[in-house]
């Protein structure tokens, strides 16, 4: 099997990290000296996964010019002689094919998959929700993609979660038949804490077979009038063809302001001309009073 595909929806509004994301999408917002988005695509492409197809709205073409060519600011970097500068822009240009889909109408996470089915075909292909970040000695979306490779079967990527977060999520129930990879059984999208049937979230990477587009055009809209990706993922561990893995590494979530900041602190604190610095400045916000 051969996954060289991901999905990566930009398209939404970006409305929990307002104001910030009036006017700049929350994917370019910076996590140290990179953008989200760029954490995202990098890991795909540390993934072997090669055509990158962002799913996108009108307002934020933005993104894709990120992945292009600057040719003004090379040349100037170029007279310059920042010639390490330059490298890395033009590495960010050179890094993976963007495909971009118009997502016209804002629909869901489960409507903005479909967006894609055109580009997709038959292939099995990735999908990494843009704001959710992972990092660790293997790609995040990578455990997944060769779990789905050796199993044949659709895979989600979950974490365990405190108990009063399960409203946030999706969550799964299932079996652990090997070390961190589960039988899905059941599904649900953002349960009351009474209601959830595990702590085990699903965050945003999903490995799919085709198969998944069937679902996803027969439904309706579900939880806030939306298209639920997981609503399909329910027909689809029902009938015994979903997957879950634990995931390994550390995620943060770029639409939390409390991660988001963190983010950048990890970031930062391995950055050795910024490490001492910075630990001294935040020992002194630490001891005011």
């Amino acid at each position: 099997m051969n996954i060289r595909k991901v999905v990566i929806p930009v398209a939404g509004w970006g409305t929990r990290s307002l104001p910030a994301t009036k006017n700049v999408p929350k994917e370019l917002l910076p996590i140290y000296k990179k953008p989200v988005v760029q954490y995202v695509v990098e890991e795909a492409i540390n993934t072997g996964l090669t055509e990158v197809v962002f799913i996108n709205n009108q307002t934020k073409t933005i993104i894709e010019d990120h992945f292009d060519h600057n040719w003004v600011l090379e040349e100037l970097l170029e007279r310059k002689g920042k010639t390490e500068l330059l490298e890395e822009i033009r590495a960010v240009a050179e890094m993976a094919s963007i495909i971009s889909v118009r997502q016209k109408k804002q629909l869901g996470l489960g409507h903005a998959v479909l967006c894609a089915q055109g580009v997709i075909n038959d292939d099995p292909f990735a999908v990494m929700v843009g704001d959710d970040l992972m990092f660790g000695m293997e790609p995040g979306i990578k455990q997944l993609v060769d779990v789905a490779k050796a199993e044949g079967l659709s895979v989600v990527g979950v974490v365990e979660v405190p108990l009063n977060k399960v409203d946030r999520y999706g969550i799964i129930q299932g079996e652990e038949y090997a070390p961190g990879i589960f039988r899905v059984r059941q599904m649900v999208e953002k349960p009351a804490v009474a209601d959830a049937p595990s702590r085990m979230a699903v965050v945003g990477r999903y490995v799919l077979m085709p198969e998944v587009f069937d679902h996803l055009r027969g439904l309706k809209p579900g939880v806030g009038g939306e298209i639920q990706l997981t609503d399909a993922l329910e027909i689809m561990a029902k009938e015994g063809r979903l997957l879950a893995v634990r995931m390994r590494g550390r995620r943060f979530d770029a639409g939390d302001w409390a991660e988001y900041l963190t983010a950048n602190i990890y970031f930062a604190l391995q950055d050795e001309e910024l490490r001492d610095d910075l630990v001294r400045n935040l020992q002194e916000l630490l001891s005011c009073k």
